[in-house]
């Protein structure tokens, strides 16, 4: 019995053998496909380093882009203020103006002046204007008044 205990023994430890070599064969595979697996993930992991950065810096550009036109903006912002002031004191001069001659006219037109042209001067002829506006009308006005003649005082 001795001879079939340690053939037995043998058998066991053959089987056993079998077995590790068969189970560390499967675990190479495992680790060939871990291993390969590992460098398409460094290669995942440093194509997405590169992604990062490049939309950093797209960011950076964006950033920058929005700083400038915000500047830009705010000029031209500062520009239109500016002009929209100068403009409305030259519409309120205008205003002004228009008020003048028109009391002007209705001054003119409540005190009519006597004729004071003398035999020596003949009189100016009347001539008829279609005035188009209070200030045609206002020009017409002071351009037939004796003693102007139409200049600017």
């Amino acid at each position: 019995m001795s001879f079939s205990l340690g053939m037995i023994v043998e058998g066991s430890v053959a089987v056993l053998l079998a077995v590790t070599i068969g189970y560390c064969a499967i675990l190479n595979a495992r680790l060939k496909r871990l291993h390969s697996d590992r460098e398409t993930l460094g290669k995942m992991v440093g194509d997405l380093v590169q992604a990062t950065s490049l939309a950093n810096s797209a960011v950076m550009e964006l950033k920058t882009a929005a700083l400038e036109a915000d500047t830009k903006l705010n000029e031209r912002l500062e520009q239109a203020e500016k002009f929209e002031l100068e403009l409305s004191a030259q519409v309120a001069n205008g205003s002004q103006l228009i008020e003048k001659i028109a009391r002007i006219t209705a001054a003119a037109k409540a005190h009519p002046v006597a004729d004071m042209a003398t035999p020596t001067q003949p009189a100016k002829p009347v001539v008829e204007i279609e005035p188009q506006s209070r200030l045609h009308s206002a020009l017409q006005q002071l351009a037939m008044r004796p003693g102007i003649g139409g200049k600017a005082a």
